[in-house]
């Protein structure tokens, strides 16, 4: 792995092996998983009611950044519920077929999780439509004018549906959900049992502040606190004895080049570009996608969410901006308040990002 994804969010090739190899490592119950008390609360009460009854759960909604645990809760709500948990992906679905082959093979129960539910093509949406409402699609046999629907009646199912870009999803979709709910990122104390529990599943030799030093640097993110579990293992077994404490997890981590506030070399890139590049904005999204050589996307789905969140950058209408607190961090000084070089102008090519 290279070191500039050991802190993205978003699902590694590696993570296949720590978190499906390992039975006991993904939660497997509501009680079993760690933070968004909130949400864990309503989803209790939609359950048991639903349990209870008899009947499928209402259709929910996860939005917020990757790696908090979206596809997770949507196994949880399978197993609670006692049904089978079907996966597949906003992208995945190219043409209304495509989902009408799947809510076809649904029973009574299941979970159907589509993931970047955002990403749906509009024909295969408004499929979805009458399903979620009535469990009914119209299926169309023959083509041109001997064309005809014949009404297809589904069974009972929960839809999950996960989103990072909620501005994204359709109003007519959204209203369709039973719940919608935004996860947020996990604060240092839940962060630190998640990579304690881990740890204990992997036979990791740990103690509570080599975890805290583990958590405070996952940028609020199990997915990424698991993988620097899983890194500073690696660097305790080949230059420590094994053992990680507060030290031995601060040296691996720097070693690997994550720093106090969990930047990594490129969410730095990101920052410093800001700051000596453009003179601490404002600068466009897209002009600073490309000074970094990365997508738009990335730069707006992956690093700017944390960057935002620890106060080192800001969005404005003219662009991104470094507070005081990205020059602190980068150890440089800011720029008098007056000063604006050309560098800093608004975005040539987006003037609304």
């Amino acid at each position: 792995m290279a070191r500039e994804e050991l802190l993205s969010p978003d699902d590694q090739p590696e993570d296949a092996g720590l978190l499906l190899d390992e039975p006991g490592l993904r939660p497997k119950t509501l009680s079993e998983f760690v933070g968004q008390s909130e949400l864990k609360g309503h989803l209790g009460v939609m359950l048991g009611a639903a349990a209870r009854r008899r009947e499928a759960a209402d259709h929910l909604l996860f939005a917020g950044p990757p790696g908090l645990g979206k596809t997770t809760l949507a196994n949880i709500i399978a197993a609670e519920m006692g049904t089978n948990l079907q996966v597949t992906s906003g992208p995945a679905l190219e043409r209304a077929g495509d989902l009408a082959s799947i809510l076809s093979k649904l029973e009574d129960g299941d979970v159907l999780f589509i993931d970047e539910i955002h990403r749906l093509p509009r024909p295969v949406e408004e499929v979805l439509y009458p399903a979620m409402e009535d469990f009914r699609i119209d299926v169309v046999l023959g083509k041109g004018p001997a064309a005809r629907s014949i009404p297809l009646d589904l069974a009972r199912f929960t839809l999950v549906g996960a989103t990072t870009r909620t501005g994204l999803i359709t109003g007519p979709l959204r209203d369709r959900f039973g719940l919608v709910a935004r996860l947020d990122y996990y604060e240092v104390d839940d962060l630190q049992s998640i990579a304690m529990r881990a740890a204990g599943i992997l036979e990791v030799d740990i103690d509570e502040g080599g975890a805290f030093e583990i958590a405070r640097r996952s940028r609020g993110t199990p997915r990424i606190a698991n993988r620097l579990l899983r890194q500073v293992r690696d660097y305790a077994e080949v230059e420590r004895d094994g053992h990680i404490s507060a030290e031995v997890a601060k040296d691996g981590l720097s070693f690997f080049g994550v720093d106090e506030l969990g930047l990594d070399k490129a969410s730095r890139a990101v920052l410093d570009s800001v700051c000596r590049r453009f003179g601490g904005g404002p600068v466009g999204l897209s002009t600073l996608a490309i000074s970094v050589s990365e997508p738009t996307e990335t730069v707006e789905d992956v690093y700017e969410p944390y960057l935002i969140q620890q106060g080192l950058l800001m969005r404005t209408p003219r662009g991104r901006v470094a507070t005081p607190a990205a020059y602190a961090h980068l150890g440089m000084a800011p720029p008098p308040a007056t000063s604006a070089g050309p560098e800093s102008q608004t975005d040539l090519f987006d003037s609304d990002d």
